[in-house]
């Protein structure tokens, strides 16, 4: 027979090891359902560049720009397992840091080149000796 006080130290510990951590929880089928979803979110855009099926390249951009940002997501819960909990919330204000700070660099890259572009001066690009 074993000792009551024992039995009871061993319940203790084992809900101390339980309370208050955000245990991940990896299976095959998991792996699988992103492997899946992956692989998908990036022979769609293939087939749609190749298929030829938008007639402009805007909304064609527009849309695998929104299927990346989808396979981003999809990389993030499956592989990384990174969701609002884990580690107290610190990741996902982490992930939220690293957003603003790429579309910052982003927008700002694309603004001053959108403006080097419309301000170049138009002398310098017919004379092809001047060309770079």
């Amino acid at each position: 027979m074993s000792d009551p006080t024992q039995h009871a130290h061993d319940d203790g510990q084992h809900e101390h090891s339980h309370d208050g951590v955000d245990q991940i929880h990896v299976s095959l089928k998991g792996y699988l359902t992103g492997f899946a979803a992956a692989a998908f979110l990036t022979l769609l855009p293939f087939w749609l560049v190749m298929s030829g099926a938008f007639s402009k390249t805007g909304p064609a951009d527009a849309f695998i720009l929104l299927l990346a940002a989808v396979q981003i997501v999809v990389h993030m819960m499956y592989f990384l397992h990174l969701n609002a909990k884990s580690e107290g919330g610190w990741n996902m204000l982490a992930l939220v840091f690293t957003i603003v700070l790429v579309v910052i660099t982003l927008s700002g890259s694309i603004w001053i080149m959108y403006h080097l572009n419309e301000n170049m001066m138009p002398s310098m690009m017919k004379d092809v000796r001047n060309l770079p």
